[in-house]
C-alpha cells in the first residue's frame, strides 16, 4: 500500500534525517493528499505510479481550492510536488520500484518579490516599543530587544522563539542557532541588538530559561518548546509597525528580508548572505538580488559611455 511506504518514509525523515516536527507535519499532509488521490484513481501500490497519474494529480492540484475558496497558489502546488519527489527518491534509494523522481516537473511560478524596510520606516519600527503607551517597562525592553535581534540576525520567527538565555554569548556578540533541517549556523549581534538584549536581561527577575517570555503568565514557557510563541511575536511586530505609521503589512519575515537586503546593498556577497540566512541552496537567496538592480542602474548611468559624452562636450565647446 502507498500509505505504508509513506509511513516508512516519514519515519526515515524523523530518525535518519532529523527533520523538525513542523516539516514532518507538512510532508505527512502533502503525501496523505497524494495517497488519497491515487487511491481514488485505483492506484494502490507505488509500482503503479506513472506519469499519467502525476499529470492527473497536477491537474487536481491546479483546480483544488483552499479554505478561502481560492485556487492553490503555484508555490503551494509545488510544495506538494516536492514532497512527492522526495518520497520517490527515497523509494529509489531503497530499491523499491516506482516512477523516477526526475520525471516530476514543478509548476512555473511568477518571480517572487520580497518586502523589506529601510531608512526612516526601519528606524521608526525599531524605536516604536520605547515610544509606545505601554506602562510595563520590562515589556518595552523585551519588545525592543526582539525587533533589534530580528533585524540584526535575520532569524526566522520560530528560531527566535526557541532561543534560551544560555544560547546567547553577549561577550562575543555571536551565537549558534539550530535552523531548518536541524542545521547549525553562526549569527552575529549588532551593537544595538547587544545593548537592547543586555538591558532586557538585566531587568528580568524570573528564572525562566527562554530568552523571550510572556511576562505575567506564570510558567507559561516551561511546558513548551517556545518562550513567547511565534504567533505572539508576529502580533507584536504587526502592532509596532502600525504604531510606527507603516501602512504595508509587516511580519518578522519582513525583518529577515530587511537583514538580507541591507547586507547586499552595503556590498556583501550573496554566498555570505546565504550562510547567514541558513539557506540550503543559493537559489533561495537569489530572490534578494533584485535590491541591487537600482544600484546597477546608477552605476550604468554614471559610468557607461562617459568618454563619448566628454568627447561630445569638447567638440561642442570648440
Amino acid at each position: 500500500m502507498i500509505q505504508d511506504d509513506i509511513n516508512k518514509f516519514l519515519e526515515y525523515l524523523e530518525v535518519d534525517r532529523g527533520l523538525s516536527n513542523n516539516t514532518l507535519i507538512s510532508y505527512r499532509f502533502y503525501l496523505a493528499r497524494f495517497a488519497n488521490f491515487a487511491k481514488n484513481q485505483g492506484i494502490h501500490n507505488v509500482s503503479q505510479i506513472n506519469q499519467e497519474l502525476i499529470h492527473r494529480y497536477r491537474l487536481y492540484l491546479n483546480r483544488l481550492n483552499n479554505r478561502q475558496d481560492e485556487n492553490l497558489k503555484k508555490n503551494t502546488q509545488n510544495y506538494h510536488l516536492i514532497a512527492l519527489r522526495q518520497f520517490l527518491k527515497y523509494l529509489s534509494k531503497n530499491n523499491i520500484e516506482s516512477l523516477d523522481s526526475n520525471k516530476i516537473e514543478l509548476a512555473k511560478q511568477e518571480p517572487r518579490q520580497v518586502s523589506f524596510l529601510e531608512g526612516y520606516d526601519l528606524a521608526a519600527l525599531l524605536q516604536a516599543p520605547m515610544t509606545a503607551k505601554q506602562p510595563n517597562t520590562l515589556i518595552k525592553l523585551r519588545d525592543r530587544a526582539i525587533l533589534e535581534l530580528l533585524f540584526s540576525t535575520g532569524l526566522r520567527v520560530s528560531e527566535l522563539a526557541r532561543l534560551k538565555i544560555n544560547d546567547i554569548n553577549l561577550k562575543k556578540s555571536e551565537f549558534t542557532v539550530r535552523g531548518k533541517g536541524n542545521k547549525l549556523r553562526l549569527v552575529f549581534l549588532s551593537e544595538e541588538a547587544k545593548s537592547a538584549l543586555k538591558k532586557y536581561l538585566e531587568a528580568r527577575q524570573d528564572t525562566e530559561p527562554f530568552l523571550f517570555i510572556s511576562h505575567g503568565k506564570i510558567n507559561q514557557a516551561s511546558s513548551s518548546q517556545y518562550g513567547l510563541t511565534p504567533r505572539s511575536i508576529e502580533r507584536l511586530v504587526e502592532k509596532y509597525a502600525l504604531a510606527a505609521g507603516i501602512t504595508k503589512q509587516i511580519t518578522p519575515h519582513t525583518l529577515r528580508h530587511s537583514f538580507a537586503t541591507d547586507l547586499l546593498i552595503n556590498g556583501a556577497d550573496i554566498r555570505s548572505v546565504q550562510q547567514l540566512l541558513g539557506h540550503a541552496s543559493i537559489t533561495t537567496t537569489q530572490v534578494y538580488t533584485h535590491v541591487t538592480d537600482q544600484q546597477l542602474r546608477q552605476v550604468y548611468q554614471n559610468f557607461h559611455g562617459k568618454n563619448r559624452k566628454n568627447i561630445a562636450n569638447d567638440k561642442s565647446q570648440k
